[in-house]
C-alpha cells in the first residue's frame, strides 16, 4: 500500500481513514477523489498529519476517463472504495441517486481498475488490491433470537440504500471471479465518531440535546444496532486491505447492541455530565417519539469471529468510551458544526425529515 486511491475521502468514514492512514503508514501516499456532494466536506481534511502525502482531487467515480487517468498517472496500487450514498431515509425519499452512485459508480470504478490493472497490466496483480467498504444492512433484519450476521448470511436488503450496496458487493465479487481482480470486501455495522454529517442518529441527538430541542425517536425506539467507533473501523479496513485473503469478505462490528432508546439515554447522561444546564437537565425529558421509518429493520448484529480469528482484529473502543470521545469532539469543534449546519442542503433535510414528522404518543 504505497499509492492509495481513496474514493469518498472527504466524507465521514473516508476522511477518518485518510487521517488514520497518514498516521499509521509513513510511506503511503493518498490520492483522495471526492465529488463533494452534501456529505463531502473539505473541513474534514483540515489538520492532516504529513499533509504533503495527501492530494485532493475533486471528481466523480462515475467519470471513467478521470478515474482511469488517475490510476495510470499515479501508478495506484490500492483502491479503498468508500464513495457512496449512505443514509436510509434519503434512499426512501430519493432512491435514484443511490443506484447512480452505489451501483453505476462502483461499476465504473471497477471498469477503470480492470482496464489499468488487468488489461494494461500497469502493475503486477499480486501487487494491487481493490477494497470495497460495505454495510451489514445488505443482510436484512434479524429477529430477537436469530444468530448474528456472518459472512455467509444470505443477502436480503430491505431499503433502497441496502439494495444498492448489495448490488455493488455482488459486482465487486463478480469482478474477482470473472476477471481475476484482487479484491476484499468489508461489511460494517453502524459507525459513529468525529466528522459524521449530522443526519444520523448520534450526531442528531447530540446537537438537539445541546440546544434543548426534541430528541426524535423513531417508532418505539427498540430497534437494535451494532455500534462501531469509526477509528476502530479504519484500523480493520487497513488490516483487511493489507493482510486479508484476496476474494474474501470480513464482517466488522463493535460488539455492542443497545436499542436506539438506550443509546439516546446514554448520550443524554454524558451531556448532562459534560455540559450541565439547569434548564435542560436531565436531557432525557427531551425524548420525543415520532413516526417510524417505512420498512425499518428491527435488529442488526455482527458476528466478528472471522476477522478476529484470521487477522487478530477486535474493537478497541467500548460504546461508553467511544460515545464520550465522540461527544467531546462535537463539543470541541463548534466551528465545524456551524459550517455544516449553514449549508442549505442540511437545513432542507432537517425540515423535510424531522420537522414534518408527526409526533406519536409517548411509548
Amino acid at each position: 500500500m504505497r499509492k492509495v486511491l481513496v474514493t469518498g475521502g472527504a466524507g465521514f468514514i473516508g476522511s477518518n481513514f485518510v487521517h488514520y492512514l497518514l498516521n499509521k503508514d509513513s510511506h503511503a501516499q493518498i490520492f483522495n477523489l471526492d465529488a463533494l456532494t452534501y456529505a463531502g466536506n473539505l473541513a474534514n481534511l483540515a489538520g492532516l498529519p504529513d499533509a504533503q502525502r495527501h492530494q485532493f482531487i475533486e471528481g466523480d467515480i462515475a467519470d471513467f476517463d478521470k478515474v482511469k487517468e488517475l490510476l495510470r498517472q499515479q501508478a495506484i496500487d490500492t483502491v479503498i472504495h468508500f464513495a457512496a450514498e449512505s443514509h436510509v431515509d434519503r434512499s426512501i425519499s430519493g432512491p435514484t441517486a443511490f443506484v447512480q452512485t452505489n451501483v453505476n459508480g462502483t461499476l465504473n470504478l471497477l471498469e477503470a481498475v480492470r482496464h489499468v490493472w488487468v488489461n494494461e497490466k500497469l502493475l503486477p496483480l499480486e501487487a494491487v488490491r481493490f477494497h470495497h467498504v460495505s454495510t451489514d444492512e445488505v443482510y436484512g433484519t434479524l429477529a430477537p433470537d436469530d444468530p448474528a450476521f456472518a459472512e455467509t448470511t444470505p443477502y436480503s436488503p430491505n431499503s433502497p440504500y441496502a439494495a444498492s450496496k448489495a448490488a455493488s458487493d455482488h459486482l465487486v465479487r463478480a469482478y474477482h471471479h470473472t476477471y481475476g481482480l484482487p479484491i476484499t470486501i468489508t461489511n460494517c455495522s453502524n459507525n459513529y465518531g468525529p466528522y459524521q454529517f449530522p443526519e444520523k442518529l448520534i450526531p442528531v441527538i447530540v446537537l438537539n440535546a445541546l440546544e434543548g430541542k426534541p430528541l426524535p425517536i423513531y417508532g418505539d425506539g427498540q430497534q437494535i444496532r451494532d455500534w462501531l467507533y469509526v477509528e476502530d473501523h479504519c484500523a480493520a479496513i487497513h488490516l483487511v486491505a493489507t493482510q486479508g485473503q484476496v476474494g474474501e469478505t470480513y464482517n466488522i462490528g463493535g460488539n455492542t447492541q443497545p436499542t436506539n432508546l438506550e443509546i439516546v439515554k446514554q448520550i443524554c447522561a454524558i451531556l448532562d455530565e459534560l455540559r450541565p444546564d439547569a434548564q435542560l437537565t436531565p436531557r432525557e425529558q427531551l425524548i420525543t417519539y415520532v413516526k417510524d421509518r417505512p420498512g425499518h429493520d428491527r435488529r442488526y448484529a455482527i458476528d466478528g469471529r472471522k476477522i478476529a480469528r484470521e487477522l487478530g482484529w477486535t474493537p478497541s473502543e467500548s460504546l461508553a468510551t467511544g460515545l464520550r470521545k465522540t461527544i467531546q469532539w462535537y463539543l470541541d469543534n463548534s466551528e465545524w458544526l456551524a459550517g455544516v449546519r449553514q449549508k442549505q442542503e442540511y437545513q432542507s433535510w432537517v425540515k423535510n425529515n424531522y420537522q414534518q414528522r408527526a409526533a406519536s404518543p409517548s411509548e
